[in-house]
């Protein structure tokens, strides 16, 4: 990263620096928030089957989770081939079904007593807080400092989702995950998708016109859902599991 002594290098090469669509961003806000919403009724919806029809969750949970992951390899490839009209609607379901899939952890996290609706709350402000400085940082960097960021950042997104597999295989075979190792893997996680904020908004526009708003808001969309995931794992785990 660039020291403090040549930022100002930095940002003038930034200036300089062609885009292929400097308002892609923009244009991408409105979308990532509906998404946002949406996703926020469909944790609500999730939790009301959490409180009135616990057996049914876990099945309706993995049935989710499965139509979320062909839903978002099928509406990317519809985004990003430019037929935005039959994208939108699956994003907007894709969105819903995410929001579902959250009602278990936002349950946990609202469920514990030192996090409750105050620690959902701070997961929700700390995304905002990061999407403020990521754009101020991100839309700043040279090229060269981009690109060794956004390669850092990949390769340890690719480490913590092999660490996570091997977390999950572990707990279906009985184990338990030491608490001061959540706490690691929730902090690191954070860490990431804050970095991976900072990416979003220097990569972003050098690779997506103007007018391919929809991948770019499902890019960050996913960003800051799991940015969103990690901060409530954090306070859970630096918490306690009531």
């Amino acid at each position: 990263m660039s020291s403090t002594s040549n930022f100002r290098q930095a940002f003038k090469e930034a200036q300089t620096q062609a885009l292929v669509g400097p308002n892609v961003i923009s244009n991408a806000l409105p979308f990532l928030g509906g998404g946002l919403i949406l996703t926020a009724v469909g944790t609500y919806g999730g939790l009301g089957v959490i409180q009135s029809r616990p057996d049914l969750f876990m099945g309706t949970f993995i049935a989710a989770i499965i139509a979320e992951l062909v839903l978002f390899f099928v509406a990317q490839r519809i985004a990003e081939n430019g037929n935005n009209s039959t994208a939108l609607p699956l994003l907007a379901l894709y969105s819903l079904l995410s929001g579902y899939t959250l009602s278990g952890i936002v349950y946990v996290a609202l469920s514990s007593s030192g996090v409750g609706i105050q620690g959902v709350g701070i997961a929700a402000l700390g995304c905002g807080a990061t999407f403020i400085v990521a754009r101020n940082i991100g839309s700043n960097l040279s090229e060269t400092d981009g690109m060794a960021l956004s390669k850092t950042i990949s390769l340890g997104v690719i480490a913590l989702l092999v660490v996570m597999v091997g977390q999950l295989i572990f707990a279906v075979f009985g184990g338990y995950t030491p608490t001061w190792l959540e706490i690691g893997i929730s902090g690191v996680g954070v860490f990431l998708f804050a970095g991976a904020a900072v990416v979003d908004f220097y990569i972003l526009p050098r690779s997506y016109r103007d007018d391919q708003y929809l991948p770019v808001a499902l890019s960050m969309y996913l960003t800051y859902i799991n940015l969103f995931i990690f901060i409530l794992r954090l306070l859970i785990a630096l918490n306690g599991r009531d």
